[in-house]
């Protein structure tokens, strides 16, 4: 199988329907903003030496994956969906994470390591994911939970830099007015 089909040539995609759309459509723009996120928390995972983040990381590819799909479907009745618990398997991930973390007395910089610093990058591509997929979702109908999850995944993604700080033992970096 051949990767390069030439279809896109003229700056159009198809869809799972075989509809065309444009690149710069709305619907490709979110798809493939989740994409880059899926693509960003695949490094951090390469960063990161705590099996059960790798783990629980490598899960939120495989929900981003589906997401993906599910915004590239426009077909009534689709397919691919996330988990009814994909959001509050997050919830539980960053409850427990922040019972050993200390109490936020400043706003947090991004860095302090490779991973946390990976950690907000996730965050910052996750919240533009967010952005893209609430401006399709005033186009076309979209299931609430994406937007729910994205949100959710966002959090998740700061808690998981100050675990990872906690756990590397990197100071975090605090910012002062």
């Amino acid at each position: 199988m051949k990767i390069y089909t030439k279809t896109g040539d003229k700056g159009q995609t198809g869809l799972y329907s075989g509809k065309r759309l444009s690149k710069a459509h709305p619907r490709v723009e979110a798809y493939g903003t989740v994409d880059e996120l899926n693509a960003c928390v695949g490094l951090l995972r390469d960063h990161v030496t705590d099996e059960a983040v790798r783990e629980q990381l490598l899960a939120q590819q495989h929900h981003l994956f589906a997401l993906g799909a599910a915004m590239a479907d426009d077909r009534p009745g689709q397919a691919y969906q996330l988990p009814q618990n994909a959001a509050t398997d997050l919830e539980t991930a960053m409850d427990t994470m922040n019972e050993e973390l200390p109490k936020m007395t400043h706003f947090i910089l991004p860095g302090g390591s490779l991973a946390v610093s990976h950690t907000h990058i996730c965050r910052t591509v996750c919240r533009r994911a967010e952005r893209r997929t609430v401006e399709l979702a005033g186009e076309v109908e979209l299931d609430e939970s994406i937007i729910v999850f994205l949100n959710r995944l966002s959090d998740y993604f700061f808690v998981l830099g100050r675990h990872l700080a906690r756990i590397e033992g990197v100071e975090e970096v605090k910012w002062i007015s």
